[in-house]
């Protein structure tokens, strides 16, 4: 086909995609230099990087931050370690493969927000809920999760909904695995430890890979498992840069400031997915 038509039928698609792209990005960042505050509509004008400063200053901030990047990398940790360990199980075959398959991915498919309600009254609550009476029958007293560890609550829920995820991927990549080359390893001698680290883990390199950025890009921006349990406190021990920018979107109303706080978390992301390809095209090799 000749080249040059070829190009003219990408450019629509490629047209559309750059839009869709570049226009809510420059909104955001035309947003985060004026001043924009809907309690205050008659306050206008260029304001250039205070609004960055107002946000970074915040006292929540350096707080949120914190809780951010622990959030995403304890569930980062959680889930691929689970869903490597249960994808390594169930990929051998016995009776109810299938069944256990349905039921060990199916926490995916259910929406942030319901998760987050299950856990909150029926495994959570310090009063009804399954832990407490776990506690109360072993004669402990039972943890009331979202106050006194409201962080690791939302850990627990997250790496409870994306482990799932992770089992997906990484039992479909097992299924590819050469199955001759484990046999022949197993006739030469090597243990399931040799097998796991030489064959196996550099066989599951990209699936992890993906499963680390999808997850990563995703877990930067949890809201709903926060607005619902623990609205971000005890104070701001939950609160993370997401909830932090709806605090100032949607409770301060200042627009700009919550602009601001949305180019910061792209700039985050993007160093974090750095640096995260980064390590694991160090420790892994295909």
């Amino acid at each position: 086909m000749n080249p040059t038509l070829v190009r003219w039928l990408q450019a629509p698609s490629i047209i559309v995609l750059f839009l869709w792209m570049i226009v809510p990005l420059s909104m955001t960042i035309y947003f985060s230099t004026i001043r924009y505050n809907l309690f205050y509509p008659e306050r206008t004008g260029f304001v250039g990087l205070q609004n960055y400063e107002f946000f970074w200053t915040d006292a929540a901030f350096f707080p949120a931050l914190l809780n951010t990047l622990i959030l995403v990398g304890s569930v980062l940790v959680i889930t691929i370690v689970l869903g490597l360990a249960i994808a390594i199980l169930i990929d051998r075959p016995f009776r109810g493969r299938g069944i256990a398959r349905v039921m060990l991915i199916s926490p995916f498919f259910i929406m942030p927000t319901v998760s987050a309600l299950v856990w909150k009254n029926m495994m959570m609550d310090p009063n009804n809920g399954l832990f407490a009476a776990f506690a109360n029958a072993l004669g402990f007293t039972p943890i009331e999760w979202l106050q006194s560890v409201p962080l690791l609550s939302i850990i627990i829920m997250v790496s409870w909904q994306w482990t799932p995820f992770a089992i997906l991927i990484f039992m479909t990549s097992l299924q590819s695995q050469d199955q001759e080359q484990k046999e022949a390893a197993t006739l030469d001698g090597a243990g399931f430890w040799a097998q796991f680290f030489n064959l196996t883990l550099p066989h599951l390199a990209r699936p992890i890979s993906i499963v680390l950025l999808i997850q990563m890009i995703f877990h930067l921006s949890i809201f709903a498992e926060i607005f619902v349990t623990t609205s971000g406190g005890p104070g701001v021990s939950s609160t993370n840069l997401t909830y932090l920018i709806y605090i100032q979107s949607q409770q301060a109303f200042d627009v700009g400031v919550a602009s601001a706080g949305g180019v910061f978390a792209i700039i985050l992301a993007n160093i974090v997915a750095i640096f995260l390809i980064r390590a694991v095209g160090k420790t892994l090799t295909v």
